[in-house]
């Protein structure tokens, strides 16, 4: 098993994600290292592999750049700084890989662009057309507009690197980090912790057991990465968690050296299953016992199963079914509480709509948490 999961060489898309503490020395962007790694990506590219990079900094670089040191915790001073630092990252990223004659194109995400079907539909399509005409994608949420408290942001780019991975259908994700991959225990206070070669599976207690652990301008910990870890492995994506700083690292590690931590993928769900899944619920729909034992069994949600309906949000949201799944309603939310727990002739009647309209959402729009099976129709886009 672990020979297979160190073995890459039928990988054609990687998305490496860089994170603050590897770019960064002396509380400075160290160009020195950025040219380093994109001379490793660009041997990745020359390898007939599509890259795209995750690239963490902009605030701190910000802060830098603005006489700010500690940690930046207010919301709107880490919008001033992203505002600031964020020009000043991406020309050092265009600056080092135009020596190696690479152009490069900046794509500044929210959760908002992600949440909404037809932008992510758009902005995957503008990511096709990047790699197709040789140009290097990096990414970096928007954190100039992006605000925690109204649910906009990612949290951290280790998720982001995670979500844009499954979105593009990357193979593997290569986390960088300052760290040499997943430890039994806290290898800073505990001398006996065991670096882990492969992982099959992330479950909640090692997440639990991860902490909160952060640099002062980043906002990554090991709970972080394993929460990326699982949102990869749900779209067939494997993941490495490895440190940004070893020598020749992307090379070895893709040559099937033991680097780093191999996170094994767990399940390959179709593009629009992956989408539901990672979105951001609108809202929530309690049902009761029998609708929950029918959408299991790939029955349509009716409005009979329905017990209450809570938030504000439109048809073709994702909103959260009890605490099993997400699906895509076919109504509002003010016309699915009106029509909760009456039987459909009845809802026919309130909304005086026409039998088509009759079911809140059918199988294919619907995505359980705790499922773990390979989707049949995995092949296709199904956008």
């Amino acid at each position: 098993m672990t020979e297979a999961m160190r073995t890459f060489e039928g990988i054609r898309r990687v998305v490496v994600k860089v994170g603050t503490n590897v770019l960064t020395r002396n509380d400075q962007i160290d160009e020195e290292y950025i040219h380093e790694l994109a001379g490793q990506i660009v041997a990745l590219r020359e390898n007939d592999r599509e890259v795209c990079v995750v690239t963490s900094g902009a605030i701190g670089l910000g802060a830098r750049e603005l006489g700010i040191g500690g940690r930046v915790q207010d919301v709107v001073l880490r919008q001033a700084c992203a505002a600031v630092g964020q020009p000043l990252l991406m020309q050092v990223y265009r600056d080092v890989f135009a020596r190696f004659g690479v152009r490069t194109g900046q794509v500044l995400l929210t959760r908002e662009v992600l949440n909404h079907r037809r932008s992510y539909v758009r902005l995957r399509n503008a990511v096709e057309r990047l790699l197709e005409l040789g140009v290097l994608p990096i990414f970096n949420e928007n954190d100039s507009v992006a605000v925690a408290e109204i649910g906009r942001n990612f949290g951290d780019n280790d998720q982001l690197s995670a979500l844009i991975a499954s979105k593009v259908d990357a193979e593997l994700l290569i986390l960088l980090s300052d760290v040499p991959g997943y430890y039994s225990a806290d290898p800073r206070v505990d001398p006996g912790a065991v670096l882990y070669d492969t992982i099959d599976n992330v479950t909640p207690e090692m997440i639990a057991d991860a902490g909160t652990a952060g640099s002062t301008v980043g906002t990554g910990g090991m709970a972080t990465k394993l929460k990326a870890v699982k949102i990869a492995a749900e779209g067939g994506c494997r993941v490495v968690l490895a440190h940004g700083r070893d020598q020749r690292v992307l090379e070895r590690l893709l040559a099937g050296e033991t680097v780093g931590t191999v996170f094994a993928s767990r399940r390959r769900l179709r593009n629009r299953s992956r989408w539901i899944l990672h979105s951001a619920p609108r809202g929530r729909i309690t049902v009761d016992a029998g609708a929950m034992e029918a959408i299991r069994h790939h029955k349509s949600l009716l409005p009979s199963g329905i017990i209450s309906v809570e938030g504000v949000f439109q048809a073709g949201d994702v909103v959260q079914v009890n605490d099993a799944a997400k699906l895509v309603t076919a109504f509002d939310s003010r016309e699915l509480a009106a029509i909760a727990g009456k039987h459909t002739s009845e809802a026919e009647e309130i909304l005086s709509r026409d039998k088509n309209r009759r079911i809140i959402a059918r199988p294919e729009n619907m995505v359980f948490f705790d499922e773990d099976w390979d989707d049949p129709t995995v092949d296709g886009d199904n956008t």
